[in-house]
């Protein structure tokens, strides 16, 4: 039925900021953006009047989801305490090969992180081992990096 995943969406407060964070932070590839309005946009995320920016960013993998970020311009984004708990999506992982590298690096950028990067163990279940941590982006959002432990 799908053929893939084209893109992991976040609603920001700032698109600037957020493509600042994903760009010059993470590391992310800008892609480019584009304004959404008219009949369509409205239909679409039903909102009379409603108005978005939209910008994609992607990693080095050029298969791999985009990163998009929407920022509603004509009314500010509600804001709400960030869960792991909650239905909606929970967060956006992203891979790495040196997870402890990568986390020093964020946490000297100024970067809030959960915890340290964890260990778990899920060979049982057919998953192998992996690192893992989750952490935050400038709307709270949240992003996790993993990596896979090689034997």
């Amino acid at each position: 039925m799908f053929a893939s995943v084209a893109h992991i969406g976040f609603t920001v407060s700032d698109l600037d900021r957020s493509v600042e964070f994903y760009r010059d932070t993470l590391g992310l590839e800008w892609v480019g953006e584009m304004k959404m309005d008219g009949p369509q946009t409205a239909a679409l995320f039903q909102r009379e009047g409603c108005s978005a920016r939209v910008g994609y960013l992607r990693t080095a993998d050029k298969n791999a989801p985009l990163v998009e970020l929407i920022q509603f311009v004509d009314a500010p984004a509600v804001s709400d305490e960030p869960s792991l708990f909650k239905t909606s999506i929970s967060e956006a992982c992203f891979a790495t090969d040196d997870i402890d590298r990568d986390y020093k690096a964020l946490r000297a950028k100024g970067v809030e992180f959960l915890s340290e990067p964890q260990t778990f163990d899920s060979t049982r279940y057919g998953f192998g081992k992996s690192r893992a941590v989750y952490f935050f982006d400038p709307d709270r959002n949240v992003l996790e990096l993993i990596q896979p432990v090689r034997e």
